[in-house]
């Protein structure tokens, strides 16, 4: 297949599993997260969007995947049990970047 906008595949993602999202999954962008409130429910969960990936044809990225972390960085974004939070180490790196001093530099 070739390549696909993030937000046509984001769209996709979003049809395709609209019955798991927020009651036990999020999509952001070509990633995606399982959550319960417990090992066995995560695992319940995690089957059945495997089985759903299967009857779609999608193929999972196994280098890309991560299984069972209570946190994990995302996009920028730092998921855990407490949400959905900006990467402080990104947000300190863009307040360190010198003032431009050019339209070159501004751009």
């Amino acid at each position: 297949m070739g390549y696909v906008m993030p937000s046509t595949f984001q769209r996709c993602m979003m049809v395709i599993f609209s019955n798991y999202i927020d009651n036990f999954m999020e999509v952001f962008i070509d990633d995606f997260s399982i959550f319960g409130s417990s090992f066995d429910a995560c695992l319940a969960n995690l089957s059945i969007v495997l089985k759903r990936y299967k009857e779609v044809n999608l193929v999972l990225s196994w280098e890309k995947s991560h299984f069972m972390v209570q946190e994990r960085i995302v996009s920028d974004h730092k998921v855990s049990k407490k949400g959905i939070e900006v990467d402080k180490a990104k947000v300190d790196l863009i307040a360190n970047l010198p003032v431009p001093s050019s339209v070159k530099q501004v751009r």
